[in-house]
């Protein structure tokens, strides 16, 4: 098993062409990138915001190019037929959306198949697009690539299982290590003999040679390909898990090894009509399932994780310079949002600003949750108000968002749904909040009411209308009032102040300011509020 590196620079490649040449073409572009793989042939047409892929496109065919592989040493002769029908269709397709040229590669299958360098020529002759074949230390290059865009901060092994083959790559601190490949793809394995003694022989075998060249000492896994993904699907299935999102879905070994046995002891056609999998991918579950299990018996990983990015993310990663690359994918992901769907795009940054007071002691985790938040706080304002709460809770649980794990997708979610309803009691969403604890569910709320008063308060700029002042300790709430701004404090907005305060557990109180030089203003603040605590009546008018 070779672990060399190569360097992927070539001019002439797929790669040497940067489809993203300055901040506002990388924001609008569309990007086509098609992956001819052992099992399926896929197009995916990424758009706008790049750093966080939003998927404009997305077709797949299981052609099944690999099947009988291993026993014919050529391409499926259906499965032929069937890639060629996509890639004409996928042809057309892009040129109907005017793509610029489709990146497209070819993995295990085409480049291990006697007839390989036949089938490209079909289809760059039928089509016009040229596939690039890769190999798979290249391929496993591109899969950990595909994780990083989601994933900045991974650190373990990205395992990428296709239909012929199973490729390991080491990521840590944003760049890839070692990589290796193996004939461990499910329709490989279904030519090993010697029964399921042999099957299972063979497997540990390989993983653990695979193990002695990359090491065990790996803390995660990151799991890419659909095989992996029906997986988790089914993990999820066992656990009666309460959300289906299957990107950064994680799982411990524990739960690996059952879910293992209970596929190899249920009824697969069962199990399919539980989960909604294809025929043609839950056959190929159970051989996938038995080298998972020896991969968590061989490396021993503490945690296993999903990933829903792959090798194409990794071809449009590779289009990235580095310092879109050092980006927070949902930050970005965010901000694209606003700039496309609320009502005024820019007052996220504003709203955020005004809320900093609450959250000077947070940590850069939490505030970046509450950044999230205030930039998606009006995207779903065309929703009708009776469903608002529950599309902001939706498209923050749901959406394609990278860099987001799933308790912090549900915190997201309540949070936005606080921005639109003072109560979450009786929400469908309610299984959900299982996956907070009570002091994150509190959390959340906080940050939702707080959303709630300051996107109403002031519409343009609520940071020159007023500030918070958070006294934790004393449990004291303080909206300082400019005179300019005083008529805006109206009866919906001290309602709304007043809820935040309540969520606090907090005593609410409101300072107006007359118009003074700035230089006076210190001293202003500092008599105003020895009036408040020497004239009970004047506070409460305050």
């Amino acid at each position: 098993m070779d672990t060399t590196i190569e360097d992927s620079t070539d001019e002439t490649g797929p790669f040497g062409r940067p489809l993203f040449e300055d901040p506002s073409a990388r924001a609008l572009s569309r990007v086509g990138v098609v992956d001819v793989g052992s099992n399926s042939v896929r197009l995916v047409v990424f758009d706008g915001a790049a750093r966080s892929p939003a998927y404009f496109y997305n077709e797949k065919v299981l052609a099944g190019l690999g099947q009988g592989l291993a026993e014919s040493g050529r391409l499926n002769p259906e499965g032929r037929v069937r890639a060629l029908a996509a890639l004409r269709r996928f042809a057309a397709l892009a040129r109907g959306m005017d793509l610029p040229d489709l990146t497209c590669v070819a993995t295990a299958a085409v480049r291990e198949a006697a007839d390989g360098a036949e089938f490209q020529a079909e289809v760059e002759a039928a089509t016009g697009l040229k596939l690039w074949v890769i190999d798979g230390r290249e391929e496993a290059r591109l899969s950990a690539q595909g994780v990083l865009l989601g994933w900045p901060g991974a650190e373990g092994l990205v395992c990428d299982i296709g239909g012929n083959s199973m490729e390991l790559a080491e990521v840590s601190g944003g760049q890839i290590g070692r990589r290796l490949t193996s004939a461990l793809g499910p329709f490989r394995l279904q030519e090993v003999g010697g029964g399921q003694k042999g099957l299972a022989a063979h497997i540990r075998r390989t993983v653990e040679g695979l193990a002695a060249e990359i090491g065990t000492k790996h803390e995660r896994i990151y799991l890419v390909g659909g095989s992996w993904r029906a997986f988790a699907r089914l993990d999820m299935e066992r656990r009666a898990y309460p959300m289906t999102v299957l990107h950064e879905y994680r799982m411990g070994p524990k739960s690996v090894l059952q879910t293992a046995h209970w596929i190899a002891e249920s009824d697969l056609a069962a199990l399919r009509a539980r989960t909604g999998t294809s025929a043609a991918r839950m056959a190929l579950v159970p051989l996938a399932a038995q080298v998972l299990r020896q991969m968590v018996l061989t490396f021993r990983p503490k945690e296993i994780d999903v990933s829903a990015y792959g090798i194409r993310e990794g071809l449009l990663y590779e289009q990235m310079p580095e310092r879109l690359r050092r980006r927070d994918p949902l930050i970005e992901a965010c901000r694209f949002a606003e700039k496309t769907a609320a009502r005024m795009p820019g007052f996220g940054k504003k709203l955020f600003a005004f809320l900093t007071p609450l959250y000077r002691s947070a940590s850069p985790a939490r505030l970046r949750m509450v950044k999230a938040a205030c930039l998606l706080h009006d995207t779903t304002w065309r929703a009708h108000p009776d469903y608002r709460a529950e599309a902001c809770f939706d498209n923050a649980t749901r959406a394609n968002l990278g860099g987001l794990s799933h308790p912090e997708r549900v915190f997201l979610g309540l949070a936005l749904l606080h921005r639109y309803k003072n109560s979450r009691a009786g929400s469908r969403m309610e299984p959900l909040f299982s996956l907070l604890d009570p002091q994150q569910i509190q959390e959340a709320e906080v940050l939702g009411k707080a959303m709630r008063f300051g996107a109403m308060f002031a519409i343009r700029a609520p940071e020159q209308a007023g500030t918070l002042v958070w006294q934790p300790k004393k449990k004291i709430l303080e909206l300082q009032i400019t005179a300019d701004a005083e008529a805006l404090f109206g009866e919906v907005a001290q309602a709304r102040f007043q809820s935040l305060a309540d969520s606090l557990g907090a005593q609410a109180r409101r300072i107006a300011f007359i118009r003074i030089h700035a230089t006076h203003s210190n001293l202003l603040i500092s008599h105003v509020r020895v009036a408040q605590n020497r004239f009970p009546l004047l506070r409460d008018m305050l």
